[in-house]
């Protein structure tokens, strides 16, 4: 296996604020990675520097062999123009709490956009791969629908399928299920399982711990703007380590 994503020290700071200070962590091809803890302890933020939407204040992340960010001037890096970054981003696809999408396109068109717009996909190619992966996520029926004619979960599952359609190697999911409904929940996490069981690499930020346990390979724990711990879902979510962990997991889960 080699290392889709390889953070080194990152450290994030917003004025005296510190969030995020010397995160490490390695991820393998193919690898899923769930990332839990308390709001607050710097999950987001980390998970938006491995992309680049935040600029690290320190360190520096590789994300399929390239560092974000820079290129290579001699001997040094150079930092790169955003231009080049939007070039390096688009082999990671991103999935938020929020859906955004574009509320006039329908579920075909919003998923077929980006690979028509960004990468110059013929339309009758990006549309057809919309419609497989819609079918890959459960929504063959919703292809003609609009998002105000959906539930939050079908939404979501619209979003993953808008993601999967750039070809990521890499993808990312910020609390992906955090503003939905309960009932509406198992249907996004069932979609991300089965991602997670055809290979792709994946850093879920949530706190379903049931997911954790049952799809991730490690499971790391966040707080206080650092990795406190990491392991299987065994080892962190019924034999964690550190006090603050255990601390985190008996509010948790009792």
């Amino acid at each position: 296996m080699s290392a889709m994503v390889d953070a080194v020290a990152v450290e994030k700071h917003f004025g005296a604020a510190n969030v995020l200070s010397d995160v490490n962590l390695t991820v393998q091809e193919g690898e899923v990675v769930c990332v839990v803890g308390p709001s607050g302890g710097g999950k987001s933020t980390f998970l938006r520097c491995i992309n680049r939407l935040e600029k690290p204040t320190g360190g520096v992340v590789w994300v399929d062999g390239e560092v974000m960010g820079y290129k290579r001037d001699g001997d040094r890096l150079k930092e790169m123009r955003e231009r080049d970054v939007r070039r390096q981003r688009r082999k990671i696809g991103m999935v938020f709490q929020r859906f955004n999408l574009y509320p006039h396109m329908t579920a075909l068109e919003n998923v077929a956009h980006s690979p028509v717009k960004v990468n110059r996909e013929p339309r009758p190619e990006a549309e057809r791969r919309a419609r497989e992966l819609l079918e890959r996520v459960g929504l063959a029926d919703k292809i003609g629908a609009y998002p105000n004619q959906m539930s939050g979960g079908q939404q979501q599952r619209v979003a993953i399928a808008r993601a999967l359609a750039m070809r990521p190697r890499l993808m990312l999911f910020d609390e992906p299920t955090s503003g939905l409904d309960p009932e509406l929940v198992g249907e996004v996490l069932d979609a991300m399982k089965q991602l997670a069981e055809e290979g792709m690499t994946m850093i879920v930020v949530t706190h379903e711990m049931g997911f954790a346990r049952e799809a991730a390979d490690r499971v790391v724990f966040m707080a206080d703007g650092r990795i406190r711990e990491t392991g299987t879902p065994a080892e962190i979510l019924d034999r964690p380590r550190d006090p603050r962990t255990q601390a985190f997991l008996k509010r948790v889960l009792g």
